[in-house]
């Protein structure tokens, strides 16, 4: 079939191997000393090696391959220990085991400063390109997606925008790689209720919304969503 998939191109690769970490699939491997793509059906499309390429080897290229296997990918991952407690590592990265954060209530205590925020996260992680497609705290999940720079604009974000939500954060400048894509998959394979996006007012956080739509149209759904501006002043602009 004809499809989007990686291409690494060999002369710009330095053989440093975090490609290969980043790959939960385990389509890319090392081989004499240089990264390899080693099988097109273990290779999502994604893009979450991308990013981590220190030289740019690696590209998109739109050509046939087979199509993407999830079966033999999980059995893969199962048969090299990507699972811990039942949920798949979404890269190499130990500190990016997918988890659910259980928060007990807020209890006001003598000793408890009266300013003091609490985090309302209740997922890891949050990092658009390390969350995985499939994970428990999506079902049932009002998502927020974010421009990461949002969060320190806007004083009380954690309150006013991840209360009760399910969040993702990411740049669409910095970033390599299109989100819409992977918010599709989310989008289409978990019972997500809702959608809220918030970006900035900069010219360049309009590629979270449009990943976002393009999202939504693709995966098919109809559900509620909207698009919330902060200055850089962080003001919400109406």
């Amino acid at each position: 079939m004809l499809r989007k998939i990686i291409e690494i191109d060999q002369e710009l690769c330095n053989g440093c191997g975090l490609c290969a970490e980043a790959c939960h699939e385990g389509a890319i491997g090392m081989v004499e000393g240089k990264a390899k793509l080693l099988r097109d059906d273990y290779c999502d499309g994604l893009g979450d090696c991308l990013p981590v390429c220190p030289t740019g080897a690696i590209t998109f290229v739109e050509r046939e391959a087979a199509a993407y296997d999830e079966e033999a990918v999980k059995r893969n991952q199962a048969a090299e220990g990507f699972h811990t407690q039942g949920e798949t590592l979404p890269c190499g990265c130990p500190g990016s085991q997918s988890k659910t954060i259980q928060r007990k209530e807020d209890v006001a205590t003598p000793t408890a400063h009266a300013s003091e925020m609490k985090s309302q996260l209740r997922q890891w992680p949050v990092q658009i390109k390390l969350a995985p497609i499939n994970a428990p705290y999506f079902n049932g999940a009002h998502l927020l997606v974010a421009a990461d720079c949002t969060a320190f604009a806007y004083g009380d974000f954690h309150n006013r925008f991840i209360r009760n939500k399910v969040v993702l954060v990411g740049c669409p400048k910095l970033d390599a790689g299109d989100y819409s894509e992977k918010l599709t998959e989310i989008i289409k394979q978990n019972d997500i209720r809702s959608l809220t996006v918030v970006k900035m007012e900069v010219p360049c956080c309009s590629g979270m919304e449009r990943a976002a739509v393009t999202a939504l149209q693709q995966s098919g759904k109809f559900i509620p969503w909207q698009v919330i501006t902060i200055s850089t002043d962080g003001e919400i602009l109406e």
